[in-house]
């Protein structure tokens, strides 16, 4: 029998996208909140239930059917992950316990073994932390041993994307690394440095955050031109603590094992640790087999529904919210689709609502239903002020925008 998954699109009744996941089909809740988490739909779920029910194992270890047959299902949910992304080879595919733990490994596989005295690395330091802090704790490290590197901010557009005027202007002989989130986690702008090509010197690397836009719209890889590109997989339906590194071949000599012990892709030598092949050389340990496991059926949904649709369904719910909101008084939006040229939007929409702050504001959206982000959203950058966040998915429907914007215009009325 095939899964539910395999006989729904994206333009499938709503109800019948909704009973595909079990915690909204039992709330009446609206999940405004798919850039913090995605819902879990039922083969994700039934995947990770099986694991644990029937003929667990480790994988990669014993000769016995039920340990070989893990390690088959692993590599072609591998081979599987390499073409959803767009990598051309499933050695470029490393899994990690999540997008925080693949960002660290370029900083410790990669930055620490080429990194030299006065070398640079472009970064946005409005960017999420996960993409902020192993930079600066990368700096302390290195000038424990005497190499100090230079971390160089640059700038965001008000439309929330990375100013590439601004990075083109500081990028200099010692630029090694330019790190960006592909689509920003409170803005909403999608940054593919596309104006950069044919600038750069190859020696420089190009890092992606793409944790919220994997799932949420077509990635590839290959025409990102990234060395290194990071994808959460609870964002993409699959479960927490599982997330993808893809690392192009042309850095692999450059990078160190993350986690040597067992079965890390390393052998010990009279000189000390060997390197072995990627993407074991990245893994070691025992790897998060249900998590990885459940990737794979959550890669066979998204691919059911085509990411392509799910963006243009997401861009479409991004107008019509921002339509809805914009003339409520005393609401501003934060850089983003709003202030963008034109119609934009990727599922991400950040406001503040003068007369209250952004966490009451989510206590009383809460209380009447919808589910929405409120904070910093883990931007470390200082000035920040708190928003709501509203972030959506194929689950969403333009009935649940429209009740939101009423919501808010109401709340409004009543505080401004």
């Amino acid at each position: 029998m095939r899964p539910p998954a395999a006989r729904l699109s994206a333009l499938s009744p709503p109800a019948a996208i909704r009973k595909l996941f079990p915690a909204l089909a039992e709330s009446t809740d609206v999940y405004l909140d798919s850039a913090a988490t995605t819902q879990k739909p039922l083969p994700v779920i039934e995947t990770i239930h099986r694991y644990h029910s029937s003929r667990t194992a480790n994988a990669g270890r014993g000769t016995y059917p039920w340990a070989t047959s893990l390690t088959t299902r692993l590599a072609r949910v591998r081979e599987r992950t390499a073409t959803f992304i767009g990598a051309a080879h499933a050695d470029e595919v490393v899994f990690t316990g999540g997008a925080t733990a693949a960002l660290n490994a370029v900083a410790l596989s990669w930055g620490l073994a080429m990194l030299e005295d006065g070398d640079e690395i472009l970064y946005s330091p409005s960017d999420h932390a996960s993409n902020v802090h192993p930079w600066h704790h990368l700096r302390g490290l290195l000038a424990r041993f005497g190499r100090r590197i230079t971390l160089v901010p640059y700038r965001t557009t008000e439309a929330g994307r990375a100013d590439t005027a601004d990075i083109t202007a500081k990028v200099g002989p010692r630029t090694r690394l330019i790190t960006t989130s592909h689509l920003h986690h409170v803005y909403g702008g999608l940054t593919t440095l596309e104006e950069l090509r044919g600038q750069l010197d190859p020696r420089i690397l190009l890092c992606f955050d793409c944790s919220q836009s994997g799932g949420h719209l077509p990635v590839d890889v290959a025409e990102l031109d990234a060395d290194f590109a990071i994808f959460a997989a609870h964002k993409m339906f699959g479960a927490p603590g599982t997330g993808i590194l893809y690392c192009r071949r042309r850095v692999h000599d450059q990078l160190v094992p993350f986690l040597p012990g067992g079965n890390s892709g390393v052998r010990l030598g009279d000189a000390g640790l060997i390197p072995d092949a990627m993407p074991a050389l990245l893994e070691g340990g025992t790897p998060n087999i249900p998590g990885i496991l459940a990737l794979g059926s959550a890669l066979e949904v998204l691919e059911s529904f085509d990411v392509a649709a799910i963006a243009a369904h997401s861009r479409a719910l991004t107008e019509r919210l921002i339509d809805g909101l914009r003339p409520i008084h005393g609401l501003e939006f934060l850089r983003g689709p709003a202030r963008a040229p034109g119609a934009a939007g990727y599922g991400i929409v950040s406001f503040t609502l003068d007369g209250i702050t952004a966490t009451d504001l989510g206590f009383v959206l809460g209380e009447l239903g919808f589910l929405v982000r409120t904070g910093l959203h883990c931007t470390p950058a200082a000035g920040n002020d708190d928003s709501v966040r509203v972030s959506t998915h194929i689950y969403n429907t333009a009935d649940e925008i429209d009740r939101f914007t009423q919501c808010v215009m109401t709340i409004a009325e009543e505080v401004t």
